[in-house]
Protein backbone atom coordinates (compact mmCIF):
# COMPACT_ATOMS: atom_id res chain seq x y z
CA UNK A 1 0.00 0.00 0.00
CA UNK A 2 1.21 3.48 -0.88
CA UNK A 3 0.09 5.57 2.13
CA UNK A 4 0.15 8.80 0.13
CA UNK A 5 -2.70 7.47 -2.04
CA UNK A 6 -5.01 6.87 0.94
CA UNK A 7 -6.95 9.12 3.30
CA UNK A 8 -9.14 8.17 6.25
CA UNK A 9 -12.26 9.98 7.43
CA UNK A 10 -13.27 9.38 11.05
CA UNK A 11 -16.68 10.81 12.03
CA UNK A 12 -16.58 11.39 15.78
CA UNK A 13 -19.09 12.41 18.43
CA UNK A 14 -17.92 12.43 22.05
CA UNK A 15 -15.15 9.86 21.52
CA UNK A 16 -12.34 11.42 23.58
CA UNK A 17 -11.64 8.04 25.23
CA UNK A 18 -10.91 6.23 21.97
CA UNK A 19 -9.99 8.70 19.24
CA UNK A 20 -6.23 8.80 19.88
CA UNK A 21 -5.97 5.02 19.88
CA UNK A 22 -7.83 4.83 16.58
CA UNK A 23 -5.59 7.43 14.97
CA UNK A 24 -2.43 5.77 16.31
CA UNK A 25 -3.48 2.43 14.78
CA UNK A 26 -3.82 3.86 11.26
CA UNK A 27 -0.79 2.89 9.15
CA UNK A 28 1.97 5.49 9.08
CA UNK A 29 1.77 8.03 6.28
CA UNK A 30 -1.98 7.76 5.76
CA UNK A 31 -3.74 11.10 6.11
CA UNK A 32 -6.40 11.09 8.85
CA UNK A 33 -9.30 13.54 8.91
CA UNK A 34 -11.39 13.51 12.08
CA UNK A 35 -14.77 15.20 11.72
CA UNK A 36 -15.94 16.46 15.08
CA UNK A 37 -19.71 16.18 14.79
CA UNK A 38 -20.75 18.40 17.69
CA UNK A 39 -18.78 16.77 20.51
CA UNK A 40 -19.18 18.12 24.03
CA UNK A 41 -15.91 16.58 25.22
CA UNK A 42 -12.24 16.84 24.19
CA UNK A 43 -12.53 14.71 21.04
CA UNK A 44 -11.25 17.46 18.73
CA UNK A 45 -8.37 18.43 21.01
CA UNK A 46 -7.16 14.86 21.38
CA UNK A 47 -7.47 14.22 17.65
CA UNK A 48 -5.25 17.22 16.89
CA UNK A 49 -2.76 16.07 19.51
CA UNK A 50 -2.62 12.70 17.74
CA UNK A 51 -1.75 14.38 14.43
CA UNK A 52 -5.07 14.28 12.60
CA UNK A 53 -6.65 17.05 10.56
CA UNK A 54 -9.79 18.12 12.42
CA UNK A 55 -12.89 19.37 10.63
CA UNK A 56 -15.78 20.74 12.65
CA UNK A 57 -19.29 19.87 11.47
CA UNK A 58 -21.62 21.08 14.25
CA UNK A 59 -24.78 19.80 12.56
CA UNK A 60 -25.25 16.33 13.95
CA UNK A 61 -25.56 13.45 11.52
CA UNK A 62 -23.30 10.66 10.30
CA UNK A 63 -23.86 11.50 6.64
CA UNK A 64 -23.12 15.18 7.23
CA UNK A 65 -19.88 14.26 8.99
CA UNK A 66 -18.65 12.05 6.17
CA UNK A 67 -19.58 14.66 3.57
CA UNK A 68 -17.64 17.28 5.55
CA UNK A 69 -14.60 15.01 5.49
CA UNK A 70 -14.93 14.50 1.74
CA UNK A 71 -15.19 18.25 1.18
CA UNK A 72 -12.02 18.77 3.23
CA UNK A 73 -10.13 16.28 1.06
CA UNK A 74 -11.39 17.67 -2.25
CA UNK A 75 -8.53 20.15 -2.65
CA UNK A 76 -6.02 17.31 -2.75
CA UNK A 77 -7.99 14.08 -3.17
CA UNK A 78 -6.57 10.61 -2.51
CA UNK A 79 -6.95 7.63 -4.80
CA UNK A 80 -8.83 5.76 -2.07
CA UNK A 81 -10.79 7.20 0.83
CA UNK A 82 -11.62 5.09 3.88
CA UNK A 83 -14.38 5.70 6.41
CA UNK A 84 -13.65 4.37 9.88
CA UNK A 85 -15.60 4.55 13.14
CA UNK A 86 -14.08 6.46 16.07
CA UNK A 87 -14.98 3.99 18.83
CA UNK A 88 -12.26 1.39 18.16
CA UNK A 89 -14.65 -1.35 17.04
CA UNK A 90 -13.08 -1.39 13.57
CA UNK A 91 -9.41 -2.32 13.60
CA UNK A 92 -7.36 0.09 11.43
CA UNK A 93 -4.80 -2.69 11.02
CA UNK A 94 -7.12 -4.04 8.32
CA UNK A 95 -6.88 -0.86 6.30
CA UNK A 96 -4.26 -2.19 3.88
CA UNK A 97 -6.47 -5.18 3.03
CA UNK A 98 -9.42 -2.88 2.52
CA UNK A 99 -7.74 -0.49 0.08
CA UNK A 100 -5.62 -2.99 -1.85
CA UNK A 101 -8.39 -3.92 -4.36
CA UNK A 102 -8.86 -0.22 -5.09
CA UNK A 103 -5.18 0.58 -5.48
CA UNK A 104 -4.58 -2.43 -7.73
CA UNK A 105 -7.53 -1.40 -9.93
CA UNK A 106 -9.80 -4.38 -9.27
CA UNK A 107 -12.56 -2.72 -7.20
CA UNK A 108 -14.38 0.59 -6.73
CA UNK A 109 -16.04 -0.01 -3.34
CA UNK A 110 -14.64 -2.34 -0.69
CA UNK A 111 -16.65 -3.14 2.43
CA UNK A 112 -15.51 -4.75 5.65
CA UNK A 113 -17.79 -7.67 6.47
CA UNK A 114 -18.23 -7.77 10.25
CA UNK A 115 -20.41 -10.87 10.33
CA UNK A 116 -17.72 -13.55 9.88
CA UNK A 117 -15.03 -12.36 12.35
CA UNK A 118 -16.94 -10.71 15.16
CA UNK A 119 -16.22 -10.61 18.89
CA UNK A 120 -19.05 -11.91 21.09
CA UNK A 121 -21.45 -9.07 21.82
CA UNK A 122 -19.95 -6.65 19.28
CA UNK A 123 -23.03 -6.93 17.07
CA UNK A 124 -26.17 -6.76 19.19
CA UNK A 125 -29.38 -8.66 18.27
CA UNK A 126 -31.13 -5.43 17.12
CA UNK A 127 -28.13 -4.63 14.92
CA UNK A 128 -28.18 -8.09 13.37
CA UNK A 129 -31.92 -7.91 12.66
CA UNK A 130 -31.68 -4.41 11.23
CA UNK A 131 -28.70 -5.42 9.13
CA UNK A 132 -30.58 -8.39 7.69
CA UNK A 133 -33.65 -6.30 6.85
CA UNK A 134 -31.57 -3.61 5.17
CA UNK A 135 -29.62 -6.18 3.14
CA UNK A 136 -32.88 -7.77 2.03
CA UNK A 137 -34.19 -4.37 0.96
CA UNK A 138 -31.01 -3.64 -0.99
CA UNK A 139 -31.25 -6.98 -2.78
CA UNK A 140 -34.86 -6.32 -3.76
CA UNK A 141 -33.97 -2.87 -5.12
CA UNK A 142 -30.67 -3.68 -6.83
CA UNK A 143 -30.29 -7.44 -7.19
CA UNK A 144 -26.97 -7.26 -5.36
CA UNK A 145 -26.60 -9.53 -2.33
CA UNK A 146 -24.52 -7.70 0.28
CA UNK A 147 -23.27 -9.52 3.37
CA UNK A 148 -23.08 -6.47 5.65
CA UNK A 149 -23.66 -2.73 5.98
CA UNK A 150 -20.83 -1.94 8.34
CA UNK A 151 -19.12 1.46 8.62
CA UNK A 152 -15.55 0.39 7.75
CA UNK A 153 -15.29 0.87 3.99
CA UNK A 154 -13.06 2.17 1.22
CA UNK A 155 -14.04 3.71 -2.08
CA UNK A 156 -12.26 4.99 -5.15
CA UNK A 157 -12.35 8.78 -5.10
CA UNK A 158 -13.01 8.92 -8.85
CA UNK A 159 -16.38 7.16 -8.50
CA UNK A 160 -17.88 9.73 -6.11
CA UNK A 161 -19.63 11.68 -8.92
CA UNK A 162 -21.54 8.48 -9.78
CA UNK A 163 -23.02 8.25 -6.26
CA UNK A 164 -25.92 10.49 -5.25
CA UNK A 165 -24.98 10.76 -1.60
CA UNK A 166 -27.33 13.10 0.22
CA UNK A 167 -28.68 11.42 3.38
CA UNK A 168 -27.48 13.46 6.39
CA UNK A 169 -27.76 10.70 8.97
CA UNK A 170 -27.64 6.91 9.28
CA UNK A 171 -29.05 6.22 5.83
CA UNK A 172 -25.78 7.38 4.28
CA UNK A 173 -24.09 3.97 4.08
CA UNK A 174 -27.23 2.29 2.72
CA UNK A 175 -27.47 5.03 0.11
CA UNK A 176 -23.85 4.48 -0.89
CA UNK A 177 -24.28 0.73 -1.28
CA UNK A 178 -27.55 1.12 -3.17
CA UNK A 179 -26.13 3.66 -5.63
CA UNK A 180 -22.93 1.63 -6.09
CA UNK A 181 -24.92 -1.46 -7.07
CA UNK A 182 -27.22 0.47 -9.38
CA UNK A 183 -24.25 2.15 -11.06
CA UNK A 184 -22.64 -1.22 -11.78
CA UNK A 185 -19.54 -0.46 -9.73
CA UNK A 186 -17.13 -3.23 -8.80
CA UNK A 187 -17.97 -4.14 -5.20
CA UNK A 188 -15.89 -6.36 -2.92
CA UNK A 189 -16.57 -7.47 0.65
CA UNK A 190 -13.70 -8.62 2.87
CA UNK A 191 -14.08 -10.36 6.23
CA UNK A 192 -12.27 -8.24 8.83
CA UNK A 193 -12.34 -8.46 12.64
CA UNK A 194 -15.03 -6.47 14.41
CA UNK A 195 -14.54 -5.68 18.09
CA UNK A 196 -16.59 -4.39 20.96
CA UNK A 197 -16.24 -0.63 21.20
CA UNK A 198 -13.15 0.35 23.17
CA UNK A 199 -14.79 2.92 25.45
CA UNK A 200 -18.00 4.79 26.20
CA UNK A 201 -21.46 3.85 24.96
CA UNK A 202 -22.65 3.48 21.37
CA UNK A 203 -24.86 6.28 20.04
CA UNK A 204 -26.92 3.64 18.20
CA UNK A 205 -26.87 0.20 19.79
CA UNK A 206 -26.18 1.63 23.25
CA UNK A 207 -29.64 3.14 23.57
CA UNK A 208 -33.15 2.13 22.53
CA UNK A 209 -33.87 5.51 20.98
CA UNK A 210 -30.58 5.42 19.05
CA UNK A 211 -31.40 2.00 17.61
CA UNK A 212 -34.90 3.12 16.63
CA UNK A 213 -33.68 6.32 15.01
CA UNK A 214 -31.00 4.54 13.00
CA UNK A 215 -33.46 1.88 11.89
CA UNK A 216 -35.96 4.51 10.82
CA UNK A 217 -33.38 6.40 8.76
CA UNK A 218 -32.23 3.23 7.01
CA UNK A 219 -35.79 2.17 6.13
CA UNK A 220 -36.68 5.71 5.03
CA UNK A 221 -33.63 5.77 2.74
CA UNK A 222 -34.62 2.48 1.13
CA UNK A 223 -38.18 3.68 0.58
CA UNK A 224 -37.03 6.99 -0.88
CA UNK A 225 -34.71 5.26 -3.33
CA UNK A 226 -37.34 2.70 -4.26
CA UNK A 227 -39.61 5.38 -5.68
CA UNK A 228 -37.05 7.59 -7.42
Amino acid sequence: MNPSQVAVIVPALDEEATIQGVIAAVPAGVRVVVVDNGSRDATAVRARQAGADVVVEPRRGYGRAVQAGLAHLAASPPVAVVVLDADGSDDPAGLAQLVSPILDGSADLVLADRTRVCEPGALTPPQRVGNALARHGLRLLTGHAYRDLGPFRALRWAILPRLRLSDPTWGFNVEMQLDAARAGLRIVEIALPYRNRQGGRSKISGTVIGTVRAGYRIVATLVRHAVR
